[in-house]
Order: C-alpha cells, then structure tokens, then sequence
C-alpha cells in the first residue's frame, strides 16, 4: 500500500482559489470513485499551509483525473513554499467504530 504526504504553503491572498480547486477534485473523485484509494485534504491553523494524505492500493488515481489537472497547472504561481512530498510508512492506525 503506497502512503504520502504533500504539504505546502499558498498565498494568502490564493486560499480560496487553492480550496475551490482542491474541491473540484473531490467533486471528481465522488464521480469516479476509484477503488482501493483514500485521500484527505486539511487546511492547518496557520491558513495558508495545506496538507494533502493520499492512501492508495496501487497507483494513485489523481493523475488521470482533469481536475487534478487543473489543480496542479497553477500550482507553483499559488505556492509561497512548494509542495513536498513525503512517503509515509505507517505504523498503526485506528479508526472508530459505532458503540
């Protein structure tokens, strides 16, 4: 299972044209849904830094998607610090179930 991480910081003046685009791709993710693949998007507290968790069985499906696309044709113009990309291992994980 291939685990990553991408975390980058945008303009501030450039948060809701990153968010809108990070929407458009959920929004085709929702249409398509692509088996064996989770994927998470979060906003941290200081507003500008975003942090992308793509959890996927095989190749991620992102590349193929033309909202994805899109989202990474103006990256580096929204970017104050550009996106790294970090693989993760994990080393446990829960998730909460119905009492």
């Amino acid at each position: 299972m291939n685990r990553v991480m991408v975390r980058y910081q945008v303009h501030p003046d450039r948060v809701d044209e990153n968010c809108d685009l990070v929407r458009a791709v959920y929004a085709e993710l929702s249409a398509t849904r692509p088996a064996g693949f989770r994927y998470s998007t979060h906003l941290c507290d200081d507003g500008v830094t975003f942090v992308h968790l793509a959890v996927a069985d095989g190749p991620a499906p992102l590349p193929e998607l033309a909202a994805f696309q899109r989202f990474q044709a103006g990256i580096g113009q929204r970017c104050a610090v550009a996106p790294v990309v970090t693989t993760l291992t994990e080393i446990g994980a829960y998730v909460g179930g119905e009492p």
